[in-house]
């Protein structure tokens, strides 16, 4: 019997990303307008092989904290030998999750496929309560529907379901509908993503800094009343609003089979600190959404470029931080969304743009001057 991994705390973030993306393939269907790759319907001709594939899921195994991996693209339903990488990183102890897109290639045998070679959790995407805004995000009619079909045919064949939404100036007037929603959906995790200026997302309105305080408070009460646990994607101020409601940020995952499979992130995860993105191509990014190129696999190992790359190193610092970031109290803790700051200002150790908290320093300070 394989006993289950040490749980991945902070000090892990020095030595082992806490979740590793691989995306598989550029290759996708869908033309969404967020679209941080500007996917393309047919694969580049120099996206990894299935044997460098392999080798590469290898490094994440290698890893002195074995990494959540999950597949991405692109849709990896795009890329026929899936199946056999899902099989061959479940083999090497990795636990794994996939993103794929909502099309006919999510056949009830492709998920069937998918449960025996041991995935461990299913995510797809809706982005509204109500098919015309999710069709017009996604750029293809029926896409609410269809997504809506996959979810219930993985649900039957037994695959723990995570919903992603990203939240737009579209969308951010049915953060309750989506929350009601969801809770019909037999999903394990909702997962709340804040747009990031970057590729097809660079033509896409972004929240205000204060409805970032008007959603998070709809979700800390949905997270204290639905089925399901809600997590932030590239909001990391979502843990200061948390704390000052005196809630924890880290709730455990909701009762049932297979819920707890994968392990909610330590607090202080962010782009490069315990995450890492690789490209279709092998580039090593801290994250999907910061495109600074920081390696290559294979020509390079990734382990060593996570643990030793100066800009993984520097991400991991609280202390390199500038502006509001690097003087606020919850600045270990949060430390704003370094893909945003690096979008909207050039530089990755910025402050957060889309953050309206002042820190107790500045205040007091300003008190002081008064």
């Amino acid at each position: 019997m394989r006993m289950p991994p040490a749980p991945y705390t902070q000090e892990g973030f020095a030595h082992s990303p806490f979740v590793a993306f691989y995306e598989v393939t550029r290759a996708c269907d869908l033309a969404c307008k967020h679209c941080r790759a500007c996917a393309q319907p047919l694969a580049h001709p120099n996206q990894l092989t299935n044997e460098q594939s392999k080798q590469l899921l290898d490094q994440f195994a290698s890893f002195p904290h074995k990494p959540v991996l999950v597949f991405t693209g692109g849709d990896p339903l795009k890329r026929p030998d899936v199946f056999d990488l899902v099989k061959h990183a479940v083999d090497a102890g990795l636990a794994t999750a996939m993103t794929p897109s909502a099309t006919p290639l999510v056949t009830t045998e492709a998920l069937q496929k998918l449960k025996a070679a041991g995935l461990s959790r299913f995510a797809l995407s809706i982005d509204s309560s109500d098919p015309d805004t999710h069709d017009a995000f996604r750029g293809v009619p029926g896409s609410f529907n269809r997504t809506i079909e996959i979810l219930k045919d993985a649900q039957a064949v037994g695959m723990p379901l995570q919903v992603n939404t990203t939240i737009t100036s579209r969308n951010v007037d049915q953060i309750d509908a989506m929350a009601d929603m969801m809770a019909t959906l037999g999903i394990t995790l909702w997962s709340v993503f804040f747009l990031i200026p970057v590729g097809r997302g660079r033509s896409e309105e972004r929240i205000h800094p204060e409805q970032y305080e008007t959603v998070f408070s709809k979700l800390w009460n949905h997270a204290n009343h639905q089925p399901y646990t809600i997590k932030t994607t590239e909001a990391p101020h979502y843990r200061r609003f948390v704390m000052n409601m005196e809630g924890d940020p880290l709730r455990k995952p909701v009762s049932g089979p297979d819920s707890g499979r994968i392990q909610r992130a330590p607090l202080g995860v962010n782009d490069g600190k315990g995450v890492m993105f690789v490209s279709h191509t092998g580039t090593v990014y801290p994250s999907g959404f910061l495109p600074i190129a920081c390696g290559k696999f294979p020509e390079q190992s990734i382990v060593d470029v996570y643990q030793n790359a100066p800009t993984f190193r520097q991400l991991r610092d609280p202390l390199q931080l500038q502006g509001k970031c690097g003087d606020c109290e919850f600045n270990p803790v949060c430390g704003g969304s370094r893909a945003r700051a690096y979008a909207v200002t050039g530089n990755v150790l910025a402050q957060e743009p889309d953050c309206g908290y002042i820190p107790r320093k500045w205040r007091e300070l300003a008190t002081c001057s008064a």
